[in-house]
């Protein structure tokens, strides 16, 4: 190459230089695009979304594919931009340009769509979609609770989870416990499309203390419609905690410190006599404690139920004391009312009282339940009647008397001796025995244990047992019947019957262990030769020519008398 041409090539671009760096360099802000919402909207209405980032200025248009769109700066964080009503469906790229200028553009940053038809229904074929608003979550700022003369702002967030928009919603609230502030509980939220949430806010306050409770319940209904003008309702049930005004704390903690009240129970009761029975006199003591954390004050206990009604500041109030409604058919009070006043009792204590009642004779075997009221005035002047109830059990018995039907004089050892048992029924209705035994730890018995059976009032039994008595002095004669009472529970009825016992004397003459007893026959006496002639001498004259034998009479104790036993037959009356 020729060096004119060097020099002509060089100039040219000696001159493009320069005149790059002749043009001014666009300054640009530093700026961002974070989120586009909403990121789908129907074209059959206007429509707004709304750009998030950094760094924006005044002045910012939004395009919309190649489309400029009404744009609103709201900050240097937030621009907004109408949709209009018409615009073509598509998927577009969304810019924003600032002065300068600057742009940034997001692809497929929004999606236009036109409303989706809504199939014509069938037999079959249900709705294609409808909206469903739901709540995704609701708070206070009530951090220590809810508390009586402080207001508070309850937040929800609403969802519509549904296929379609919602259209006119509105929220209502209601609640017995809270009073609406400032809008008369309610809310006009407006459309919501589906995908989307929104939050509404409501003013309150409590309509009353709380007392002894954890949580209130806030009734929330919403209110709706869909493109079709479809009405829809839903009703949330709201659990909001509240601040206990007993404890001081919040009731709705996860370690509760327990409720600060007087409670008034009876921990136990008891009567004086082992069994209930008809027309019986006795004591009921009922032990009663006060299980709360305050006093109660001025107790009043009515048995058989009742109430007491007093003011607001603890005093009895016109009506006084009522103790004459309860029921009184098979216990009734004896020697006072069944009003007893016991004064205060402490939180943490207890006391005793005693009140004696009969047991009406026309009363059936059974187990009563008995109402026990105990009225009294709490710490805060409230006038509070607790009502328990005990249960009685009423027992039939019955009235057996054992004895013997004809007198026993003294028996005699090792001899069988009569026992004449009898069993009478002296009781006013039928009775049921079980097996009847007779045993004696003195002697042997025999015939000692029959079946009795059934007995009417004022029949009777008999059993004729016979005792071997081994030992002579008083003896005892036990004598048992079993049963079963009115509740299946297995008794014995028992006697101890005294017996006086004499040793029985034998005369030697008799008694088998004296070497001379020969059986009882007369012993022969020893005899000379002379004796024998003479015995002989007799006999030919025909006298009595028998060997001399020992004549001598047996003794036997005058005092001594054979008893003779005259045995009778068992049965019954």
């Amino acid at each position: 190459m020729s060096s004119k041409r060097k020099i002509i090539f060089s100039t040219i671009f000696l001159f493009i230089l320069l005149f790059s760096l002749a043009q001014p360099i666009p300054v640009r802000a530093i700026f961002s695009v974070a989120t586009i919402t909403p990121n789908l909207v129907v074209n059959d209405i206007p429509n707004t979304i709304s750009i998030e980032g950094t760094d924006f200025l005044a002045g910012a248009q939004v395009k919309v594919g190649d489309t400029d769109v009404t744009t609103t700066f709201v900050s240097d964080t937030i621009v907004t931009a109408i949709i209009p009503p018409g615009f073509l469906s598509g998927i577009y790229s969304v810019e924003i340009v600032l002065p300068g200028p600057t742009s940034i553009v997001i692809p497929a940053g929004l999606t236009v769509v036109a409303p989706t038809p809504m199939p014509t229904p069938t037999g079959t074929q249900p709705p294609f979609a409808r909206p469903q608003v739901v709540v995704s979550s609701y708070s206070t700022n009530a951090n220590s609770g809810i508390r009586y003369g402080q207001e508070f702002n309850l937040t929800v967030r609403l969802a519509n989870s549904g296929g379609i928009r919602a259209y006119g919603i509105q929220v209502t609230y209601s609640s017995s416990e809270l009073l609406m502030l400032r809008n008369g509980g309610v809310s006009a939220v407006g459309n919501l499309n589906n995908g989307s949430s929104v939050d509404i806010s409501q003013t309150m306050t409590a309509a009353n203390p709380f007392y002894g409770v954890s949580s209130t319940a806030l009734e929330m209904n919403v209110n709706y419609y869909d493109v079709n003008g479809v009405a829809y309702s839903e009703k949330f049930n709201l659990i909001l905690g509240v601040y206990n005004t007993y404890t001081g704390v919040v009731a709705a903690t996860a370690t509760p410190t327990g409720v600060h009240l007087s409670q008034l129970i009876v921990s136990d009761y008891k009567t004086d006599v082992p069994q209930l029975e008809p027309g019986l006199l006795f004591n009921l003591e009922l032990s009663i404690q006060n299980k709360g954390d305050l006093p109660a004050k001025s107790v009043t206990m009515i048995i058989g139920g009742g109430s007491a009604s007093g003011g607001g500041d603890g005093t009895p109030g016109p009506g006084g004391v009522s103790g004459s409604g309860g029921d009184f058919s098979n216990f009734a009070p004896v020697g006072s009312s069944n009003v007893q006043s016991l004064g205060d009792i402490p939180a943490q204590t207890g006391l005793t009282a005693t009140q004696q009642m009969i047991v009406n004779v026309d009363t059936n075997p059974g187990a009563y339940p008995m109402k026990v009221t105990l009225s009294y005035t709490d710490s805060y002047g409230n006038q509070v009647n607790d009502e328990q109830v005990i249960t009685l059990l009423v027992y039939s018995l019955p009235n057996i008397d054992i004895s013997f039907y004809q007198p026993v004089f003294d028996l005699y050892t090792y001899q069988s001796n009569l026992l004449p048992i009898q069993v009478v029924n002296q009781g006013r209705k039928a009775t049921i025995l079980g097996n009847l035994t007779v045993t004696s730890e003195a002697g042997t018995v025999e015939n000692g244990q029959t079946f009795v059976g059934a007995l009417e009032s004022g029949g009777f039994f008999t059993l004729d047992a016979m005792l071997t008595p081994e030992m002579s002095g008083q003896v005892e004669v036990l004598v048992s019947i079993d049963y079963t009472d009115d509740f299946n529970q297995t008794r014995t009825i028992t006697k101890t019957l005294t017996l006086n016992v004499v040793e029985m004397e034998i005369d030697p003459a008799i008694d088998p262990s004296n070497p001379d007893f020969n059986g009882g026959l007369p012993i022969e006496q020893p005899q000379t030769v002379w004796q024998k002639i003479w015995r002989f001498i007799l006999g030919i004259f025909g006298l009595d020519s028998g060997a001399p034998v020992n004549q001598a009479p047996i003794q036997v104790d005058p005092g001594f008398e054979q008893p003779l036993p005259v045995p009778m037959p068992g049965g019954k009356g």
